[in-house]
């Protein structure tokens, strides 16, 4: 991963985060309220934005000090755990499927891996 994809990745993700958010609240706002889905669907809309301008950071970051290659590594784990952990909580929303939400801590424990990876990569800053 190159810190231009990085920051890409970043661009699509935000402008999905803005428009599944808003389809949510203007159209499904209802629906997720009587399914009882509202805060889940709240938590992964929220959880995407923290991690889509953590990954723009990194973007940033990684073209100023190309040296930090392990940045790389941190926007892996991020990118999978934003699909993992809010796409499983997108997917219980909008399914009612409930098995999804035994998906979304293996996303958990990607973000939490990212900001580790984070802290590794800037250790001799």
């Amino acid at each position: 991963m190159t810190a231009k994809i990085i920051l890409q990745l970043a661009g699509v993700l935000g402008s999905l985060g803005v428009a599944i958010g808003a389809f949510g609240a203007h159209k499904l706002h209802d629906m997720l309220e009587r399914a009882g889905r509202l805060d889940t669907f709240e938590t992964a809309v929220r959880y995407q934005f923290y991690h889509v301008l953590a990954l723009a950071a990194v973007g940033i970051l990684w073209a100023v000090r190309p040296e930090l290659r392990g940045l790389g590594t941190t926007a892996w784990l991020w990118l999978g755990g934003i699909i993992i952990f809010s796409g499983s909580l997108y997917v219980l929303c909008f399914t009612g499927i409930t098995k999804m939400g035994m998906v979304a801590p293996v996303g958990g424990l990607l973000l939490l891996a990212g900001w580790l990876s984070l802290a590794w990569a800037v250790r001799e800053l």
